[in-house]
């Protein structure tokens, strides 16, 4: 008998593609048929899918007919328009956008996490995080289970991919411009580099990153909170089911190409030490413990990017806080962060379809 048909919507996206090659990488998949969908600029373009070529087809409604799961990649009004349209096809829609993420009706899942919230899903979709909250889930769900989660402090390092194919080319272009220049030693040097290399102000980011860290993503809400911190917020709550969980955010864009580093100063309702924590982070299937400050052993994106765990380090109890710890993890925001969330999440209702 065949498996369920997999859809996925912007397949020829950079986290589209990441997902074929999660599928490809995989020893054995659930379904009987991979089907691709985009828009009309990319429809008709053949991809390989284990071995096999696969024309993309047109996101209209009548390429959802037969579809049991469509996992989305596309910009918000886009999944906003079409993840319901996918639903009332019967497909199950899971949706990496940040259109659905806090709707009450729609389950915000982490496998790892709370994946029996992806049962309940009245309207036929479920979300995906922000890759930023992504980054710290499966060590803070672990830990929550352990030691009860009360309170976040984070400081999130994230990598300009987090603004798209713009935010990886306007890095790109500010290296090159800045690169064997002698600049960084007074005010405005960078600036100079980039204006000299033709560079304008039409950036993704609201100041040079080259060189460079800007303590600002997203867009700009009440009280000088950004989107993201927002998000960093907001989602915990709604992944951990601790709704009253205090959590504050600073989210930095930093000079690196993918991977999203967090420093996270964890409180818990109950005792914690470090070695009751690497006990529980080591136990985790997806989580890479390195941690060993002595031997200059921690993560950091370069050694990180490409890979699916999440690698977590620095861990310390925290000084003058009580059942408290500080830690640095870092995970790729294009596969764990998305792609392959989000094809977890399919995996993990392959048998309810």
């Amino acid at each position: 008998m065949a498996g369920p048909v997999l859809a996925i919507v912007g397949a020829t996206g950079a986290v589209g593609t990441t997902m074929i090659e999660i599928i490809d990488a995989r020893e054995t998949v659930p379904w009987g048929e991979v089907r691709l969908i985009a828009s009309a600029r990319s429809a008709g373009k053949v991809l390989k899918v284990r071995g096999e070529d696969v024309t993309v087809r047109l996101l209209e409604p009548d390429v959802f007919d037969g579809v049991d799961i469509a996992l989305f990649d596309v910009p918000d009004e886009i999944s906003a328009e079409w993840a319901p349209i996918a639903a009332s096809r019967g497909a199950v829609a899971v949706d990496n956008s940040g259109a659905f993420r806090m709707d009450p009706d729609v389950p915000l899942v982490v496998p790892e996490v709370n994946a029996d919230a992806a049962a309940n899903r009245p309207k036929g979709i479920i979300a995906n995080p922000n890759c930023t909250t992504l980054s710290m889930m499966a060590a803070m769900g672990a830990l929550h289970r352990e030691f009860g989660l009360e309170s976040l402090v984070v400081a999130s390092y994230q990598a300009a991919s987090g603004a798209g194919q713009p935010g990886v080319d306007r890095l790109q272009a500010e290296l090159s411009a800045v690169a064997g220049k002698d600049v960084g030693k007074r005010a405005g040097d960078v600036a100079e580099a980039l204006s000299e290399a033709g560079l304008g102000t039409d950036s993704p980011f609201p100041a040079p990153l080259a060189l460079n860290v800007v303590p600002w993503a997203g867009s700009l809400k009440a009280d000088g909170w950004s989107s993201e911190e927002l998000k960093v917020r907001n989602e915990s709550r709604k992944i951990l089911g601790i709704p009253d969980l205090r959590v504050s955010a600073t989210c930095v864009r930093v000079p690196v190409i993918t991977t999203h580093a967090l420093a996270v100063h964890a409180t818990f309702g109950r005792e914690v030490t470090v070695e009751a924590a690497h006990k529980v982070l080591a136990a985790q299937p997806t989580i890479e413990l390195r941690d060993d400050p002595a031997n200059g052993e921690w993560p950091t994106p370069a050694a990180v990017v490409g890979g699916d765990p999440t690698s977590v380090g620095r861990v310390r109890q925290a000084l003058d806080f009580p059942n408290t710890l500080d830690l640095f993890l870092c995970g790729d925001n294009l596969r764990k962060g998305a792609a392959l969330n989000t094809y977890e999440i399919a995996e993990t209702i392959a048998d309810q379809v």
